[in-house]
Order: C-alpha cells, then sequence, then structure tokens
C-alpha cells in the first residue's frame, strides 16, 4: 500500500499525541461533528462530538489506555491504516492489555469522519 502524505500523518500523530494527553478538545477538532467513532471498550459505535467526549471520559475513569503510531499506509480506496501498539492499564497501573491493533480511518475534508478498529 503506498504511504500516507505527509500532512495526513502529521494530523493523525497529533490526534494520537493529544488523545494519550487526555485532551479531548483537541481531539475533537480533528473529527467531523457527525464522526462514527468506535466504542472498543464497551462496543458499538458512538456518533458525533458529544458521544465521543462522553464515552472518553466514562473510558478514563475506569482504564487507562495508551495508543501510539507504528505505521501508516493508504488503502486503494484512501482510508488510511494506522498500525497502533495499545497498552491498557487499570487504574492501578496493573497491565490489563499490550497488543497490535489497527485503526483505519476515512477522512472528509482533512478532518476524521469514520474510524474502525481491526485485531
Amino acid at each position: 500500500m503506498p504511504n500516507t502524505d505527509d500532512t495526513t500523518r502529521a494530523m493523525l500523530e497529533t490526534l494520537y499525541e493529544r488523545f494519550n494527553a487526555r485532551d479531548i478538545d483537541a481531539v475533537l477538532e480533528q473529527l467531523t461533528t457527525d464522526v462514527d467513532w468506535p466504542n472498543g471498550w464497551e462496543g458499538g459505535y458512538v456518533r458525533g462530538h458529544d458521544e465521543v467526549r462522553d464515552y472518553w471520559t466514562r473510558q478514563w475513569a475506569e482504564i487507562d489506555g495508551t495508543v501510539t503510531p507504528e505505521g501508516f499506509s493508504t488503502q486503494p480506496d484512501g482510508r488510511i491504516d494506522v498500525t497502533v501498539h495499545q497498552v491498557v492499564k487499570n487504574l492501578d497501573g496493573e497491565l490489563l492489555s499490550d497488543s497490535t491493533v489497527h485503526h483505519v480511518y476515512r477522512l472528509r475534508h482533512g478532518q476524521v469522519e469514520h474510524m474502525e478498529i481491526r485485531e
């Protein structure tokens, strides 16, 4: 698959950095207002900024997840596949999960409109 352009890669790297810093507002700036975002913790999808904010607030009150992008590629249909190192701990710091997953993004006008998680 072809490499992802520098602008898109930089935007997604910033998204991960701000997510790991728990800066919800900065992440939401990179998402369309009607974004479809996977609820990887409870299942299903959440839609729009308010639901995404509520989901992350609930999630971070229960678990501490860190996601680090390790590779970027553009799929033939234009979606961006990011290989991600995902570490999840409980709030006491005990490791719950350490894995590699794929986050696949569809963009609209330079913002994320849909994301899916692939194991």
